[in-house]
């Protein structure tokens, strides 16, 4: 069994989440993650609802903490290189709580 370097929780219950594509950002999260050869060391998951309905599709990505809001499937591949490849924030799609 494997220890994840990096975990990713997308958000696809709640009111609004599944409603605005996360099913979508998550199937693309994971096969992206495959095609790069990365299911070893960075885990995607489906999570319940984060309570910042209204924001999403919301991801979460640890170790990091970085909640993102808005998520959309084109916005997959900068996530995967930027903040998890790179350990980079993306601030465009990072959430402030209101």
């Amino acid at each position: 069994m494997n220890i994840f370097e990096k975990h990713v929780f997308v958000c696809t219950s709640g009111k609004t989440c599944p409603e605005q594509g996360s099913e979508a950002v998550c199937d693309a999260l994971k096969e992206e993650i495959k095609e790069r050869g990365l299911k070893k060391t960075i885990r995607i998951n489906k999570a319940g609802c984060m309570g910042q309905c209204g924001n999403g599709p919301m991801i979460v990505v640890y170790p990091q903490g970085h909640w993102y809001c808005q998520v959309s499937v084109k916005d997959v591949k900068e996530i995967i290189e930027k903040d998890l490849i790179e350990g980079k924030k993306i601030k465009r799609l990072i959430y402030k709580p209101k």
